[in-house]
């Protein structure tokens, strides 16, 4: 479409340059809170992530729709969908509850998104045993003293034409081991507005984020993890079917 072509660019530039400002506005005060590294830091960077996010994917014409399910209090294993860069930023307008996502050590060496990025999440190495289970001790912690964990359990892009990639299993591990809940999250748009295959592949429109229903992890033993994690990829599938995904 020759409209696209002409508008994207300029779309991308605009994206570029309104995210570099509020990261250049913002970072000082990340550095300061970052520097405490407490609990209540880390709550206060991510209400104002919350905050930002919300109001900075408004600005660019990619607003967070909400729908599904409220689910009643308590902490959560969240778990989404992962096809685009975008979906590490509409998880925050998108979930009711405070949270720590899990994720990949390389990005906190990324020079100050990485200071901020180690404040969000639980840091992991997939390639290390030793760094699996510092991560497992640390998201222990935070269910039992701060919130909720939230994983992507494909540990990567759906760059595949199935639905969602096959699940690893830590998510539903970790579900088992603490008796918490999965909280299941779909994003069918996000792959839309910033595709995977190209960091400038940016484009307008609504980012909709479906909550599921809770699944109970109730009684069950790690002889229940395949099976849980089945279930939980069955039901986010056939949710995913009904929005033509993926793209």
């Amino acid at each position: 479409m020759l409209f696209r072509r002409i508008f994207q660019p300029l779309y991308t530039g605009y994206v570029v340059l309104s995210f570099s400002v509020c990261l250049i506005v913002i970072f000082p005060i990340f550095a300061l809170l970052g520097l405490i590294g407490n609990r209540k830091s880390r709550l206060a960077i991510y209400h104002i992530i919350k905050s930002w996010s919300q109001f900075w994917l408004w600005s660019i014409g990619m607003r967070v729709s909400v729908s599904g399910i409220q689910p009643p209090e308590g902490r959560y294993i969240i778990v989404a969908n992962h096809i685009s860069y975008l979906d590490t930023l509409v998880l925050f307008p998108s979930l009711p509850g405070y949270f720590r996502a899990l994720g990949k050590s390389e990005i906190s060496k990324i020079p100050l998104l990485g200071l901020v990025y180690r404040q969000i999440a639980v840091m992991v190495d997939r390639g290390s045993s030793e760094s699996r289970a510092n991560s497992m001790r640390t998201m222990l912690r935070v269910l039992n003293e701060e919130g909720d964990i939230m994983i992507f359990p494909e540990g990567t892009f759906n760059e595949t034409e199935n639905v969602l990639k096959d699940f690893f299993s830590g998510a539903f591990r970790l579900a088992i081991a603490t008796q918490t809940d999965i909280l299941p999250v779909v994003f069918p748009d996000t792959v839309n507005r910033w595709h995977y295959s190209k960091w400038w592949k940016l484009w307008p429109g609504i980012n909709r984020a479906i909550i599921l229903a809770p699944i109970s992890v109730a009684g069950m033993t790690t002889h229940d993890v395949a099976t849980i994690r089945d279930k939980v990829s069955e039901v986010m599938a056939d949710e995913l079917k009904k929005y033509s995904y993926p793209a």
